[in-house]
């Protein structure tokens, strides 16, 4: 019998509640699941769902009002700002819808970056943002600066940021919401690809349910609750590849067949 894989991630009750004068506004209510090693789950909600949030709570960007968050056996909420960036440095990733690179760096350096904090020597740091940069297919531009870059092609060198440390878990917010079809597929399957190898744990934002379809575990989220949670059985390779082709013919129909640059 095949070992059930571990909890990486489990929410207890967990609420955030802002104050507006007298009004209390629930952006997470009372939120409760659990995320397995190696899953690639999603939290899909409209704006202002509260997905956002919750995945910050989940990264120690923001404090839970009440609840716990355990992940990898620490109490995220009870954790002080020095232990969480630790924390941080050792086992999570990010990529960002606004890719959030340093323009002043060029690919490589901003690949570099993360390992900086890891003390990494300044040689391997290097062979290591080289090789990662080649995975997601930007070899050739380790020298180029974000504005020299598409924004497919910005969006890759925030992937081989996420990933060049091996984070056992990649947050990722509207990593494609910038992007146009044919990027957002690519971008999509390389995210997919990339965890899949290093059997990492994937948690994204997204309020594009045709994204939704990559996941393992979908967490449906409206006005701060969990309103259900839809579980994918683990696909062979062969059969994801073909999930994998419908889901990008969903894509283009669901956004009208759009013309999409070819510029990635």
């Amino acid at each position: 019998m095949e070992k059930e894989p571990e909890k990486i991630i489990e929410l207890v009750n967990v609420k955030k509640i802002y104050r507006m004068g007298n009004e209390k506004i629930y952006a997470v209510d009372d939120v409760s699941f659990d995320i397995k090693k190696g899953e690639f789950c999603c939290l899909l909600g409209t704006s202002g769902s509260g997905k956002s949030t919750l995945l910050n709570l989940m990264a120690g960007i923001e404090k839970a009002t009440s609840g716990q968050i355990i992940i990898k056996g620490k109490d995220i909420p009870k954790m002080n700002e020095n232990n969480l960036a630790r924390f941080r440095q050792r086992y999570l990733g990010f990529v960002f819808q606004a890719y959030n690179l340093i323009n002043s760096m060029t690919a490589l350096e901003n690949v570099e970056f993360p390992l900086v904090f890891k003390r990494i020597a300044p040689k391997k740091r290097k062979k290591l943002a080289k090789d990662m940069l080649a995975q997601v297919g930007l070899g050739s531009r380790l020298m180029h600066k974000p504005k020299e870059m598409s924004g497919g092609q910005q969006q890759r060198v925030g992937i081989a940021r996420a990933f060049v440390a091996k984070p056992e878990i990649v947050f990722a917010d509207e990593p494609t919401g910038n992007l146009d079809t044919k990027t957002t597929i690519e971008v999509m399957e390389l995210i997919k690809r990339m965890a899949r190898e290093n059997q990492q744990t994937i948690v994204m934002v997204t309020h594009d349910r045709s994204l939704a379809a990559y996941a393992d575990k979908v967490i449906h989220i409206l006005d701060g609750k969990i309103q259900s949670i839809e579980i994918t059985d683990r696909a062979s390779s062969e059969d994801m590849q073909v999930r994998l082709k419908e889901v990008s013919k969903k894509l283009l129909l669901d956004r009208g067949g759009e013309q999409v640059s070819t510029e990635t």
